[in-house]
């Protein structure tokens, strides 16, 4: 399945008690696609701050965003977790409310081998009709999708995709190993242009909340052979897709949205907002 060349994970806007603030979700939705040309969102992601929404916020902020995008772009959303019935329970109710796509994230924290990985995702993928994007980040999960475990899940019918935060070794045996349909996409904003030079489909992104546009430029650029100028756009824009990350995500990003008179709100805690010297840090990335 193809969700494009640039995937939004977009951030979950807060009111000023760090409620969800449900009258910013339509125009951020409109936003993403209309000015920043993101081709599929996904929403409630690590991104959305998955981790300390209720799985009432989830659902109706699913549902919303499906109504809103009205089919100008796809809706994949993250319904997993580190517990596998829990897992299955969500992306059955989740499957409901017409996403495109179910994005799940590798079990956290206890640390299962590969057999156990192939298993969990196996055992998912059999409980639902809708595509699975896998989402391999080993830097919040503490254990990685190796690539031959992703190949082998490959073959299951309905994981489609996986978004992966590896390095571009693992990425090019994930690439040999997969058929033409199941999609690649790089889950770190530095290495979009590379990715894209080694078959990768795209990128599931934070910085396209600001640079959607010129990223989307820097990959049209690459596939219609002028490397050149992807080449200097991508020099360009390095910093941002750094300086995003400045502080835990998505902290600076809802930040550098507020500079750009798009208001999201704070982060909840155990994340807090970025510091004084970390503002102007990413001030400065926009100047």
């Amino acid at each position: 399945m193809d969700f494009g060349r640039v995937v939004t994970a977009m951030v979950t806007p807060f009111d000023d008690q760090l409620q969800v603030n449900w009258d910013l979700v339509e125009p951020l939705v409109n936003y993403l696609i209309e000015e920043q040309q993101s081709d599929s969102l996904v929403i409630c992601g690590t991104t959305g701050e998955s981790p300390t929404l209720t799985e009432e916020e989830k659902l109706k902020l699913i549902e919303a965003s499906v109504r809103y995008a009205k089919g100008r772009c796809k809706i994949i959303a993250g319904t997993g977790s580190n517990d596998t019935a829990h897992t299955i329970h969500f992306s059955q109710k989740v499957e409901k409310l017409g996403v495109d796509a179910l994005l799940v994230v590798a079990p956290y924290y206890n640390r299962p081998s590969q057999a156990g990985l192939y298993q969990h995702y196996k055992a998912v993928a059999e409980s639902v009709n809708a595509p699975i994007v896998l989402y391999n980040v080993q830097g919040r999960t503490g254990v990685n999708i190796d690539a031959d475990t992703t190949i082998r899940l490959s073959k299951i019918p309905n994981i489609v995709a996986t978004k992966d935060c590896a390095n571009m070794d693992q990425l090019t045996r994930i690439l040999n190993g997969v058929n033409a349909d199941f999609s690649v996409y790089s889950g770190e904003d530095s290495n979009t242009l590379p990715a894209i030079a080694i078959g990768c489909r795209g990128i599931v992104s934070v910085a396209s909340h600001v640079i959607g546009k010129e990223m989307q430029s820097m990959i049209k650029y690459y596939v219609e052979g002028n490397i050149q100028q992807a080449a200097e756009l991508h020099r360009k824009l390095h910093p941002i897709f750094t300086g995003v990350f400045c502080a835990p995500s998505p902290a600076p990003i809802k930040h550098a949205l507020a500079l750009k008179g798009i208001q999201t709100g704070g982060v909840r805690l155990p994340l807090v907002q970025v510091s004084e010297q970390e503002g102007q840090l990413i001030q400065s990335l926009f100047e």
